[in-house]
């Protein structure tokens, strides 16, 4: 059992070591330095044992199932640990749990040493895969005939590891992680589609924030809104938002916010005298050339080929 105990006293235990997460888990000597694979149910922990937060050097995917409930906070937010089915953790993130009961609990753990990638495409790859830095909480929910996919992708691996290593060995395990994290991209997309409602509204508040934002005239000493400004006032990670708005609309959120940079460049130019370096200045850019490019980036025309339409 995982408490927490005066969690923001405590610095989080760190685990530098595949050996020693297995040391720790009670779990024999992994078969590989660099990467693992162990289910649930060989966990031995002693009941007393007490985690209020961790952080590791290496990557975490896991799928667990039939857990008694409890907390598992990732990063600023709360991760729905207690109903979610897959999760996925960055290196050197922060866990931290509550009263998180490991009895009874199934499904797997894979571990990946960034070290483990070096060399491949993957190594840098994986850093793009916005679901391992999600600071929201939103667990993978997958269907039977999904979790059948991810499950056969971990036979694999974990069979992988455990016959004799050989030259073929890691980039055998590589393309099979490769596989594993893009399926898990597409149920993350599926997800994001079938969670209508919820986008809907999060669309509808995006709007709102930034209708509200660029009504306000101290743009020149607010600046134009940043991606983490909105994430932070929607409750969200900038990834998320982002990948939550691209799956819906096609735009990221940076493209949502120079949208709306642009359509109040083109009021500003179609109806008042302002100079384009006066209007860049009172939309909050530093450089006039900044916004001049934006702005021929986006509607095709400069600020003044735009404003000479008008007459």
């Amino acid at each position: 059992m995982y408490k927490s105990e005066n969690q923001n006293m405590k610095a989080p235990a760190k685990v530098s070591s595949i050996s020693a997460l297995h040391q720790f888990l009670g779990l024999g000597k992994p078969s590989h330095p660099l990467i693992s694979v162990f289910n649930f149910d060989d966990v031995k922990l002693e009941p007393e044992t007490i985690l209020s937060a961790v952080t590791t050097d290496f990557y975490v995917v896991a799928l667990k199932k039939d857990c008694a409930g409890g907390k598992c906070r990732y990063g600023q937010q709360y991760y729905d640990f207690d109903n979610g089915i897959m999760y996925f953790i960055a290196p050197h993130q922060v866990m931290q749990f509550e009263d998180v009961l490991l009895n009874g609990v199934k499904g797997f753990v894979l571990v990946i040493h960034p070290d483990f990638l070096q060399g491949f495409p993957l190594a840098k790859q994986i850093k793009d895969y916005g679901y391992f830095s999600y600071a929201t909480n939103e667990a993978l929910h997958l269907s039977e005939k999904e979790e059948k996919s991810i499950m056969d992708i971990i036979e694999n691996v974990s069979g992988e590891i455990n016959t004799n290593i050989d030259a073929f060995t890691q980039d055998l395990l590589v393309s099979n992680i490769d596989l594993l994290l893009k399926y898990c991209d597409r149920f993350y997309n599926r997800q994001f589609l079938t969670r209508k409602k919820i986008n809907t509204d999060l669309l509808t508040k995006l709007e709102g924030l930034l209708d509200a934002y660029f009504k306000e005239d101290d743009l020149i000493e607010r600046g134009i809104p940043t991606v983490q400004f909105i994430a932070s006032a929607l409750n969200l990670s900038p990834n998320y938002l982002s990948d939550m708005l691209r799956v819906q609309t096609g735009q990221t959120t940076q493209q949502h916010i120079q949208h709306r940079v642009i359509e109040k460049a083109k009021e500003l130019l179609s109806t008042t005298k302002l100079s384009v370096s006066e209007i860049a200045y009172q939309l909050g850019f530093e450089h006039p050339q900044s916004f001049h490019r934006l702005f021929k980036s986006r509607a095709s025309v400069s600020p003044l080929e735009f404003r000479a339409s008008f007459n």
